[in-house]
């Protein structure tokens, strides 16, 4: 039989690792920086582009997008080429792919600190970036199905299983959540609105959780802790269990991130239900790769590679058993809107992904550089580190969380709340500086990790392409007499996309055909109305302030969330909310019954001086909005955009929009006149005052109107 010779390019692999580390570092210290504003709130610098509003959604997207997107590529980039015994199918692709996603990377950075922003968890890039977003997605997805298709490999290793997966369902999410309506070059509105947009943003944002920061991480498991433990996967059968119940399964869970909201109760308890079911193929996925060490503990013992992958493994476990029970009502009463969320997802970006992506890298760079890693003892040091930066991350955010609940729902004997929520807000914020030097110490680790790495470089030399040996794949293809049935489907690359589309899609239409088609899911309410064109902006400013980072516009059925914040949400009051605002962490109170509640002399302090008004507020404060002017002259296509998507606007509105705008504004200049407050009209914080005053009152409305 013919032996051909080829070479694996280790250029891309390299260039993706980089950025990976590069990435990493800015993401984290972005973490770090924002966890420290929410003790400390003079570090937002009285800066529009430094607020935490701004950062947050820096540092999640960098970290989710960039150093773990890039940890992903470097794994593909490597191990698909030496499980198909082939190089990449197109080298120029490959460039394609690392400057496209590098480009998308500046540009999302850019952009989210600008304010331009969706306003959706995980998915806050604007239109042009989701258009770029897309068509990388799809040059990484031919280059990879490319080199399947041309390998000398007959059956494809389960990690490749799991990269098909994850790009086939990432490429399903990402177009569904990103279905929106433009307004201007960078400004659009979500084409779903209320109940429908956070059912499709959760059926997005958990799945972005468990196809981008999960699945193609167990693909990199299972190539790279057997190759460092130096033994083969402990189980095949297993795997083929872990692969297809978890892709299935996955998909259904989105909805328990919005357990006791306005969304239909079905919804929800479809969503419990298959998260408790996730806990099976999840741990059948840790056990299969720390079965895959036994034998091997006197190697994990010396090898800190294997340390940190054990680890990581474990800390797998424990988000995927604590997922589940996140799920069931009685915790999740207690941990949404709540620190212990925070905790749970950096168990698993900093113990999961963050542990696997060191592991990677301390086992990459020696090969490609054909060299022994400079110092163990700094990567043991980095990897002690690292786990002492994540156990003071998480610890005290899970008592922050336990302790915040018992205070919300403390009643004086009399049947009052015992406690305001600054009161508790002060109480947290020790744990939140503790949470700061935990995230601190994690990212010294990574520093450490950057300076072995370099001198690993300094030392060895770059193998720029390593030659191979491998028949060609013939048709004349005789199968063993004893072919598992699995191998059908792994010699078909096409025929496991599709079956694991069709797998991942059923879940999806399943939840999300009924919330749109069915009309009882979300009934109407005649006295909601939609927003005023000034409110509209005003909408927009705290959308793109990143308000909806601290406050939630969702209030539960609880007796202590209702005496506290009002009547409890309704899904028929956010009919006209592209997108919604029903928040996923609650750092300030909940804002959905705050129009009318104070004057607007004390939105304008508030804004001005947080503290001013609510003594002792870690809120930054935004004096740029006093300054910066509404862009009326966009206020006719947002309108327009509005009406589009079903917002009942008269027909022919937006030619008095502006005029309307402008007759508000000055009402409420007028209102501020008589407090002392003198401002022009035509400034941003007038409109942010009309949208706070608008928010919660139509269903005060309707209350009124029953009474009568």
């Amino acid at each position: 039989m013919e032996i051909q010779k080829f070479y694996y390019d280790n250029k891309l692999p390299k260039q993706f690792a980089i950025a990976s580390i590069f990435w990493g570092a800015v993401g984290m210290l972005a973490g770090v920086l924002i966890a420290f504003q929410l003790a400390f709130p003079a570090l937002n610098f009285g800066i529009e582009y430094t607020t935490f509003g701004r950062v947050r959604p820096i540092h999640t997207n960098a970290v989710i997008f960039a150093f773990v997107g890039n940890g992903i590529f470097t794994a593909i980039y490597y191990s698909m080429p030496r499980l198909l015994k082939t190089p990449m199918w197109s080298n120029a692709l490959g460039k394609i792919h690392f400057w496209g996603w590098q480009l998308i990377i500046v540009a999302a950075a850019l952009s989210l600190a600008m304010g331009y922003t969706t306003g959706k968890e995980y998915a806050e890039l604007e239109w042009p970036i989701d258009i770029a977003i897309t068509l990388v997605w799809v040059v990484f997805g031919i280059n990879m199905f490319g080199t399947i298709l041309t390998r000398r490999e007959r059956h494809l290793y389960v990690a490749i299983w799991f990269f098909i997966a994850s790009w086939v369902t990432v490429a399903m999410l990402h177009l569904v959540n990103s279905f929106e309506f433009p307004v201007s070059f960078m400004k659009s509105y979500s084409w779903y609105a209320g109940v429908q947009d956070a059912l499709v943003q959760w059926w997005y944002g958990h799945n972005a959780v468990a196809f981008f920061l999960t699945t193609p991480y167990l693909g990199l498991m299972y190539y790279f802790l057997p190759k460092a433990a130096e033994r083969p996967v402990y189980s095949y059968r297993l795997s083929i269990v872990h692969f297809w119940s978890l892709i299935f399964l996955y998909i259904w869970a989105g909805p328990h991130h919005l357990l006791y909201t306005a969304l239909p109760d079905w919804a929800q308890s479809l969503g419990t239900v298959f998260s408790i079911m996730l806990i099976l193929p999840s741990w059948g996925g840790m056990l299969n790769g720390l079965f895959t060490l036994r034998g091997a503990w006197d190697k994990v013992r010396e090898d800190p590679v294997l340390k940190f992958f054990v680890v990581a493994v474990t800390c797998y476990g424990m988000s995927t058993f604590e997922g589940p029970m996140l799920s069931l009502k009685n915790v999740n009463a207690i941990s949404h809107y709540s620190d212990w969320t925070v905790a749970h997802v950096h168990i698993g970006a900093l113990g999961w992904n963050g542990f696997m992506t060191f592991g990677m890298m301390y086992w990459l760079f020696p090969k490609m550089f054909d060299t022994k890693l400079y110092s163990k003892k700094l990567a043991g040091t980095h990897f002690w580190i690292g786990t002492l930066g994540i156990i003071l991350y998480a610890i005290p955010m899970y008592w922050a969380a336990f302790r915040s609940y018992f205070m919300m729902k403390a009643f004086t004997p009399e049947g009052q709340l015992e406690y305001q929520f600054i009161d508790v807000v002060q109480t947290v914020v020790p744990f939140y500086v503790l949470r700061a030097l935990g995230g601190t110490l994690f990212l010294i680790g990574v520093f450490i990790m950057v300076y072995n790495l370099y001198k690993t470089v300094k030392q060895g030399s770059f193998i720029e392409s390593e030659s191979a040996e491998a028949a060609p794949l013939t048709k004349a293809y005789i199968a063993p007499a004893k072919l598992h049935w699995h191998s059908f489907i792994e010699r078909k690359p096409l025929m496991l996309l599709v079956l694991s589309l069709i797998v991942v899609g059923i879940g999806g239409m399943v939840e999300l055909i009924p919330t749109f088609l069915v009309k009882s899911n979300v009934p109407t309410l005649s006295s909601v109305k939609p927003y005023t064109p000034l409110e509209l902006q005003g909408r927009d400013v705290y959308i793109s302030e990143g308000c909806y980072n601290c406050h939630s516009q969702m209030i539960r059925p609880f007796r202590y969330e209702v005496a506290r914040y009002g009547e409890y949400s309704k899904a028929g009051e956010f009919v006209y909310d592209h997108p919604f605002q029903w928040g996923s962490k609650r750092t300030g109170p909940d804002l959905a019954r705050i129009g009318g509640k104070y004057p607007d002399s004390w939105h304008f302090n508030h804004m001005l001086e947080p503290s001013s008004m609510a003594p002792g507020s870690i809120m930054p404060n935004y004096p740029w909005l006093f300054k910066k002017t509404i862009d009326i002259a966009s206020t006719n296509s947002k309108i327009h955009a509005m009406r589009q998507m079903g917002v009942p606007y008269p027909k022919g509105y937006e030619s008095v929009a502006a005029d309307d705008l402008k007759m508000q504004a000055e009402s409420i200049t007028a209102n501020l006149k008589k407090e002392k407050i003198e401002i022009k009209s035509d400034k941003q914080i007038i409109a942010l005052i009309a949208y706070l005053q608008r928010v919660g009152k139509d269903i005060k409305a309707q209350k009124t109107d029953t009474q009568n």
